[in-house]
């Protein structure tokens, strides 16, 4: 046995004897969901087939439901989901897993008196699996236990995932397809997969389990959540968002919300491929990047807002010194000079707090070439406004707004939420003088994230901020599988800003995507 572990004395054995036989057996999945609702013609007297003339023999042609009445097929819809009956989704295991999970319950208190805590802590996860095989392989013996390789192999990681990881969580964020994950107490837990969200085959062992997890992930980054601060924001080490709630402001028991981030990172030319943008938009966003333009990126929850924002930044010039401000850092920029910013919450005496705004006022003192906010919420919109209009363009931050329109209210808003006292007018006009150009983003119905709209500001005419709108996603149709169909359209205009494009050599390609 090696330092590592400590021999325990004699333990009694044969506490899970009974179970040797029917371990390691995966029993069939078994779906706990609501069987699909088939709605028959004559289940209710308002479905009921309208007589249909008989045609000619030679015009004999089989016609499904929609094409006969796409309106009656859509309303059978919307009214088979009012009559189906509630369902409170729970999270469960496939046979394997349970089994692993029963025997895990039984080899987890053996184990922990055979390590010891602060040395399991210090060692990788590849060097814990060889500490523990032999320890695995003993406490087996003593509960009379069989296990083949792979259910060996299951067992060690999952008892590594509890000691070391996030537990149920590892397997999920191990997941490439998975974007999201939403943890709704122990017993219920959804995830993202193609725009669309399932329920995931995981649980915890009780609400004690999941605090421990969501403790362990705000303990990482020197955050802490507890009955006096129920809320936390976090992240974890590739950079994934972590939003934790406590009960009782959570209902169900603790709550966490996790954002994940591509292992590898996303261009404008991979958002074009997946169709998010065209061509043209693509080269008009990179010459607009590129030539320092001060871009707002507008949009929804899930829009994909921070995305577009760490694609546009491998446009900057690695030579520029590029400072980062977020809540919890969370953006990946791809340029070697970056210097990445976060706020501080408040003390347990409500004191030390060190907001975004605190950091954007003291960031314009460390020499930046360009700003980037994660996001604009409140009074830090004035001051970013401040440093695009003082040798800081090439600015770029995200906003919460359903369209470019409603994004420059929400800035305006936003000073004037501040206690910083200037009139409506001047705050209008610094921002139609700061910002140039909105980029809208949205998830649509169908789950794909797509950009709407490129918005350019051109000035003041009067009180009213003037825009251009040059490019703009038009809905035409959707296919079998539920895909929306559409297509990025140009206005045909020139746009406003060509002279800035002009001076970094960019004007040409600029004018030719646009025109």
């Amino acid at each position: 046995m090696s330092g590592f572990g400590k021999r325990s004395g004699s333990i009694g054995a044969g506490i899970g004897a009974g179970r040797k036989g029917n371990f390691g057996q995966a029993a069939p999945m078994h779906s706990h969901g609501n069987a699909a609702l088939k709605m028959e013609p004559e289940d209710d007297p308002e479905f009921e087939e309208a007589p249909v003339p008989e045609p000619a023999p030679a015009a004999t042609v089989p016609q499904t439901d929609m094409a006969v009445n796409p309106v009656h097929q859509a309303m059978e819809r919307l009214e088979a989901r009012g009559r189906a009956p509630a369902d409170n989704a729970r999270s469960t295991q496939g046979g394997f897993e349970q089994a692993i999970y029963r025997i895990k319950e039984q080899v987890m208190p053996r184990l922990l008196e055979r390590i010891d805590p602060e040395a399991a802590a210090a060692l990788s996860k590849a060097e814990l699996s060889d500490e523990f095989t032999p320890i695995t392989t003993e406490v087996l013996a003593e509960l009379r236990l069989t296990l083949n390789r792979r259910e060996q192999i299951a067992l060690e990681k999952v008892l590594i995932d509890e000691l070391l990881g996030l537990g149920p969580l590892e397997e999920l964020l191990a997941d490439s397809k998975v974007t999201d994950i939403m943890v709704n107490g122990p017993d219920q837990t959804y995830v993202e997969r193609d725009g669309k969200l399932t329920l995931a085959p995981i649980s915890f062992r009780d609400e004690e389990h999941l605090h421990q997890i969501a403790q362990r992930i705000v303990n990482r980054v020197g955050r802490r959540v507890d009955q006096t601060t129920p809320l936390a924001d976090a992240r974890l080490e590739d950079g994934s968002r972590v939003n934790v709630i406590l009960p009782p402001l959570s209902l169900k028991g603790t709550a966490i919300s996790i954002r994940k981030f591509s292992e590898k990172p996303i261009t404008l030319e991979n958002l074009r491929d997946w169709g998010a943008m065209s061509d043209a938009m693509c080269t008009v966003l990179k010459v607009m990047a590129a030539s320092r333009f001060n871009i707002i990126i507008s949009g929804g929850t899930g829009s994909g807002k921070t995305t577009m924002l760490n694609a546009l930044s491998k446009m900057i010039d690695p030579g520029e010194r590029v400072i980062t401000i977020e809540d919890a850092a969370e953006l990946r920029l791809q340029q070697p000079h970056v210097l990445p910013l976060e706020t501080r919450p408040a003390n347990l005496e409500g004191k030390g707090a060190i907001t975004i705004r605190d950091l954007v006022i003291n960031s314009l003192r460390m020499r930046p070439d360009r700003v980037i906010l994660g996001e604009i919420r409140g009074q830090e919109c004035f001051d970013l406004l401040a440093a695009m209009n003082t040798g800081h363009d090439g600015s770029m931050c995200t906003i919460h707004a359903n369209s470019p329109r409603e994004c420059l209210g929400r800035m305006e808003n936003m000073v004037l939420m501040s206690d910083i006292k200037i009139p409506k007018e001047a705050i209008t006009r610094q921002i139609a003088d700061s910002v140039d150009v909105v980029v809208q983003v949205k998830r649509l119905r169908d789950g794909s994230r797509r950009c709407t709209s490129i918005t350019e500001v051109c000035g003041m005419e009067g009180p009213i901020v003037v825009t251009q709108e040059l490019f703009r996603f038009h809905y035409l149709d959707e296919d079998d599988n539920g895909r929306i169909i559409g297509e990025y359209r140009s206005s045909g205009l020139r746009p406003h800003a060509t002279e800035k494009a002009k001076a970094f050599g960019f004007e040409k390609p600029l004018l030719e995507a646009c025109l």
